[in-house]
């Protein structure tokens, strides 16, 4: 493409050079850039992509997109000085690939809780529609049936509009992506066409980040604000800042319900192991899925479907078959002692909450929940001590352990979560630095019929510790120890 036309939309200050050049590639990443490349100078948390210029330069880049023009430019080089590097990586990537959100229906999902499963179940939904579908989420990107690996919630600007493109080309005609805090804040979005937006609900995460709750919102209801009228947004109007989210919206706005009147209610019948019967508008369903936040995450789905133009009753139909997203409650009745053990994502003091209290909903008796839950290390250390009340107050047991510690020493997280704690829940916790210790300690203390949960990692295939990932899958874990249970 011309250099001129990849900046269609982008806020430019200032221009230095030839804007009629080729564009061959654009790179966020100076080790990236190529002969004929646009090298975007980002502004990153960590580093500055303005001290890269000259190797992305040294690399064959052409064109530079900064945030200022360096006093020694290059000659031949054209410099496009921009009010935003992040912002107009989105527009431009988003005009290098063909703008291919505007060729898809492309619908996003954002809040602290829910967007996986969400996401997955709408991908999964219209799949079974007979539709061509592509996702974009923590677990897994797809396209159409094939699998890629995924390596953030959100991928950069360039990632998702190739990734779109991708999918554009292998025939989709809905992509499903999850849109997280940090994606909207950076601008990885930006210049995106959306025709749906959810917010699913909004509690305490990631101000290790954002570091004020107010800000956290204003990040997440800005989405919100830009949506064109064409787009819908769909609200939980039983979250106290689902209202708030929509305010200022120019979609058509829509509003899902488990306790007040909304464009899409529900209402649970009964809630157990076999899976969730309710009713939504009306019409009673039974759905595989489990729990009142699972209530929430199919009304989300079956409103998105309606505003999307699906017909109702052949939407429930294939609903009710299908299974949520792997890690997110995820589990396995050992065959011997009927022992329940759950692998869940839950890694804010709200979503624990929810699983916890669906888990004590589900007990028939007097079974024990046995809790194991980790904090990340690097990140918000706020949530540790929640995170350690929260298991203490809905469980009998629980085991604190370490989740991805990476630069931080386990044993200092297991001391911010046990400040939590008081001298009455300190009875009901064990620390055990070590995670594969903590869930066999808590299948070794599980008797009959009592309920594991492992919490915190849920999909994820490793543990970051020190920089170094290392394989480690809390299912397979818990699986070995059921296995050996049963010999």
């Amino acid at each position: 493409m011309i250099l001129q036309d990849v900046l269609y939309k982008v806020s430019i200050r200032s221009v230095k050079g030839d804007t009629s050049i080729a564009v061959n590639s654009i790179a966020i990443d100076s080790r990236l850039a190529k002969p004929g490349s646009c090298f975007i100078a980002l502004k990153g948390t960590k580093s500055d992509g303005q001290a890269y210029i000259d190797a992305a330069i040294e690399k064959g880049a052409t064109a530079i997109i900064c945030e200022s023009i360096p006093a020694n430019a290059t000659d031949g080089i054209t410099y496009i000085e921009v009010e935003n590097t992040a912002k107009a990586a989105g527009y431009i990537s988003h005009n290098f690939f063909g703008e291919p959100s505007t060729r898809v229906k492309l619908v996003g999902v954002t809040g602290t809780n829910g967007k996986t499963t969400i996401a997955t179940l709408l991908w999964k939904l219209f799949s079974g529609l007979g539709h061509t579908c592509g996702l974009i989420s923590t677990v897994q990107n797809q396209v159409g049936d094939k699998v890629l690996e995924a390596t953030h919630t959100t991928p950069d600007a360039v990632s998702i509009n190739a990734l779109l493109k991708q999918m554009v080309e292998a025939g989709c005609t809905h992509v499903f992506m999850e849109c997280s805090s940090h994606a909207i804040h950076q601008y990885r979005i930006a210049g995106l066409q959306f025709a749906g937006a959810l917010f699913t609900n909004i509690t305490h995460d990631h101000l290790d980040y954002h570091k004020a709750f107010d800000e956290y919102i204003r990040v997440k209801k800005s989405w919100f604000d830009e949506l064109p009228a064409s787009a819908f947004a769909i609200s939980n109007a039983d979250d106290k800042r689902g209202a708030v989210m929509l305010q200022n919206c120019q979609a058509k706005k829509q509003f899902y319900s488990l306790k007040t009147m909304a464009d899409f209610k529900g209402k649970i019948l009964d809630n157990s192991l076999e899976g969730l019967h309710m009713t939504i508008n009306d019409k009673e369903v039974y759905f595989r899925l489990i729990g009142e936040f699972n209530a929430y995450n199919l009304l989300a789905v079956y409103g998105a479907a309606v505003c999307l133009g699906e017909d109702k009753d052949k939407v429930l139909q294939v609903l009710s078959s299908l299974d949520g997203a792997e890690g997110r409650f995820d589990y396995r009745i050992s065959k011997q002692d009927k022992i329940t053990g759950i692998v869940d994502y839950a890694h804010t003091p709200d979503a624990l909450l929810n699983v916890l209290a669906t888990i004590k909903k589900l007990r028939r008796g007097h079974e024990k929940i046995i809790t194991v839950v980790g904090c990340g290390g690097d990140r918000d250390k706020t949530k540790r001590p929640v995170m350690a009340e929260v298991a203490c107050e809905y469980s009998d047991k629980v085991i604190l352990t370490s989740d991805n510690p990476r630069s931080e020493d386990p044993l200092e997280i297991l001391k911010d979560m046990e400040s939590g704690l008081t001298v009455t829940t300190k009875k009901k916790a064990i620390s055990i630095a070590d995670r594969k210790e903590a869930i066999k300690t808590a299948v070794s203390l599980a008797d009959k019929d009592d309920i594991i949960l492992v919490a915190g990692k849920g999909h994820e295939k490793y543990q970051d510790i020190k920089g170094v990932k290392y394989d480690f899958d809390d299912k397979q874990v818990l699986n070995e120890m059921f296995e050996l249970l049963e010999k």
